[in-house]
């Protein structure tokens, strides 16, 4: 199949696999906060969160070596999925010794020793679906993964339904709803793809063992500091301002989401194009077409989220939340630097070089920590998101610079700098503006701006897809 083609196809599936849970988050909000208020639902993300930043320490990031090893076709499946699981374990049970210096961690009005079986049972559960998942993405069961994200929305949404609405079951009822859920796609991945067939109670090569570790370890401090650029901030809002500003930033960030549900569903695609072709003549070339049709795709999707973002705010929240809105057009950026971002790491991915990964995202790290403590007491929560944006736009000028070394993309700067620029002058023009028809007007057209910039790509990308198909069908 030509890679084009191959990759078009392999994102229409993941498509239908992700594009309904994407849906959900946004459809559920309505509902989410109106049962919680902003106090509760600011307390519920920061135990999500807690949970999403300890897996990786937890289980050692081994589900990113199952997905990178099980691709390898020359390699003992059965071996790889034995030492993931073995690696779950043995973390779980370690981590079982830190129940209570964790449950002493308290910031402002916000306690964890309140939620920490929560948190336990949630690390657990969605640290083996995680694993589960990308190693049956590994192997090449697109169709099976695509069904489990189906399955997985109807889950998790009669369980949010469930535990919110009649039991009104509040924090423990929105994580259990996750936990639940997860748990159902555990069970579905194990019957349907008869999982127990990879597991071993035999010796395993020592070498894989030792390479997936080496490959999945330092991916583990670079999710933390992923974890520090996306969620950290959320943490200082709650200690600087409060959980009900937390609640109202946590109910901001959601709506940019809409950016990551068309850029997710396209790299878990990407990512098997980038490492079955990585090795082929052209590749420059390749990841350099797809680039360019990528980030036109997600700046012209930021564009209009940034047009309509008081609408989408007024009817995806509780009428309590709607000054969230404010910090919308800022998350907006962020979230379009770091699906970039994202994009380079398929590089690091392919040449499992996970290492040079977390030196990367170190910078932007560290680069958020400080403009988080500086911004915040004076701007408030949308200091945090410019913390954000600039520390994305740190990292993804690192990548860009040291991938080069490995594949040399051409970023087309000017263009480049010209969609963040429209971007930046959305914000500007919605922020501080005097509102009415002018605003819009100018939104409009910098909209406008943006698709003409973008027009190019998208009709090459077209041609490469829709021309061969056509061509091979007339045969």
């Amino acid at each position: 199949m030509d890679k084009y083609k191959k990759l078009a196809t392999n994102t229409l599936i993941f498509a239908i696999g992700t594009f309904s849970s994407k849906v959900l988050s946004f459809l559920l909000m309505p509902f989410v906060t109106r049962m919680m208020a902003s106090g509760q639902y600011g307390a519920a993300d920061l135990v999500q969160q807690t949970a999403n930043v300890l897996i990786p320490i937890v289980f050692l990031q081994i589900n990113s070596a199952a997905l990178r090893f099980a691709l390898d076709k020359a390699t003992d499946k059965t071996a790889v999925f034995t030492v993931g699981v073995r690696t779950t374990i043995q973390g779980f049970l370690v981590f079982l010794l830190f129940a209570y210096p964790l449950s002493l961690i308290k910031i402002n009005d916000f306690k964890l020793g309140d939620y920490i079986i929560l948190i336990y049972v949630f690390v657990l559960v969605s640290g083996t679906r995680q694993l589960c998942q990308q190693f049956v993405r590994g192997m090449g069961h697109v169709r099976t993964f695509a069904i489990d994200g189906i399955i997985a929305t109807a889950t998790t949404l009669l369980f949010t339904l469930l535990f919110l609405g009649p039991l009104h079951m509040g924090v423990t009822g929105y994580i259990l709803a996750i936990v639940a859920s997860d748990a159902c796609s555990i069970t579905f991945f194990f019957v349907t793809k008869k999982l127990w067939r990879y597991l071993t109670f035999g010796k395993i090569e020592k070498k894989l063992k030792v390479d997936m570790l080496k490959y999945s370890i330092p991916l583990m401090p670079t999710i933390i500091l992923w974890w520090v650029i996306n969620v950290s901030d959320r943490y200082m809002i709650t200690y600087f301002i409060g959980s009900a500003d937390n609640g109202l930033y946590t109910a901001a960030s959601k709506i940019p989401n809409f950016i990551v549900m068309f850029s997710s569903i396209f790299i878990d695609a990407w990512q098997l194009s980038a490492v079955d072709e990585y090795d082929n003549e052209g590749r420059a070339d390749f990841f350099t077409k797809v680039f360019r049709v990528y980030s036109g795709g997600i700046f012209a999707v930021a564009s209009m989220l940034i047009l309509l973002c008081q609408l989408f705010t007024k009817i995806l929240v509780a009428p309590s939340y709607y000054n969230s809105w404010r910090y919308v057009p800022i998350l907006v950026i962020a979230t379009s630097i770091s699906c970039l971002v994202n994009f380079l790491a398929s590089v690091y991915m392919a040449e499992k070089k996970s290492v040079m990964a977390m030196v990367t995202a170190l910078s932007g790290a560290a680069t958020n920590v400080i403009l988080n403590l500086i911004l915040i007491p004076r701007s408030g929560a949308n200091g945090a998101a410019v913390a954000t944006v600039v520390s994305f736009a740190v990292v993804f000028a690192s990548r860009g610079a040291h991938t080069r070394k490995y594949v040399k993309i051409r970023y087309k700067l000017p263009i480049l700098f010209a969609e963040i620029g429209i971007l930046i002058a959305q914000c500007i023009v919605l922020l501080f503006g005097e509102g009415g028809r002018m605003t819009y007007a100018i939104e409009i057209l910098l909209v406008l701006a943006m698709f003409v910039l973008n027009l190019k790509p998208i009709k090459e990308l077209a041609e490469l897809i829709l021309g061969k198909f056509l061509k091979k069908k007339a045969k």
